[in-house]
């Protein structure tokens, strides 16, 4: 089956992270991601009042783009990010008391893993879509192994991800990548966010040309 034919909740596979966003600047930057073509956004846990940017995305862009978070590392956190009005978690590591929660909760999981046992254990959870992490550590060989035995699941290459590497983590069977500080570092100009995102973009269009 090929990659970009497995369902995602988003069009382009390119999960946009902006680790360390204050809420000032998220109008800005979440509506030049979102004016790219970016539809899956994530706002880690461990950025400024977090809550409040997710809120603050998701009330501005959420009918155009799946707006959560990232980092997330309890319960508490899920039910923060729902009262938010986040659907997406994306987590670092594998905890399925944390993935059932988000499922039951109605929110798209991407589950960070690093072996197979902890992705089959993120699936038994409920997850719905996996992340390498930190991909660049394992490099395309890891992706490559992972999918011989993982179901048809999408599986995203997170960590160190660069326009030129994002091609070798597709071909070897990557449905898409989660871009953070490649994208996005705090305090940069809208339009360097909007620099980078179009060429993270050109490279996954490229690839599937």
């Amino acid at each position: 089956m090929r990659m970009d034919a497995l369902s995602l909740p988003f069009a382009l596979p390119l999960i946009a992270i902006l680790r360390g966003i204050t809420p000032a600047d998220v109008p800005a930057h979440v509506g030049a991601l979102v004016e790219e073509g970016y539809d899956a956004i994530e706002i880690p846990t461990n950025s400024p009042d977090w809550t409040r940017s997710v809120r603050i995305a998701a009330e501005g862009f959420g009918g155009r783009a799946l707006i959560g978070a990232g980092t997330v590392l309890t319960t508490a956190d899920v039910d923060m990010l729902v009262a938010a009005g986040g659907r997406l978690v994306v987590t670092p590591n594998t905890r399925p008391p944390v993935i059932r929660h988000a499922v039951a909760r109605g929110l798209q999981v991407a589950a960070g893993v690093a072996t197979a046992s902890e992705a089959f254990d993120a699936l038994d959870a409920g997850a719905q879509m996996l992340k390498l992490f930190p991909a660049s550590v394992y490099g395309p060989a890891m992706v490559r192994a992972l999918r011989s035995v993982l179901p048809p699941v999408p599986l995203f290459a997170v960590g160190g991800v660069t326009p030129d590497t994002l091609s070798g983590y597709l071909s070897a069977g990557g449905q898409g990548a989660g871009i953070g500080g490649e994208l996005y570092t705090p305090g940069q100009s809208v339009e360097r966010t909007r620099e980078h995102a179009r060429r993270f973009r050109q490279a996954y269009l490229d690839h599937a040309a």
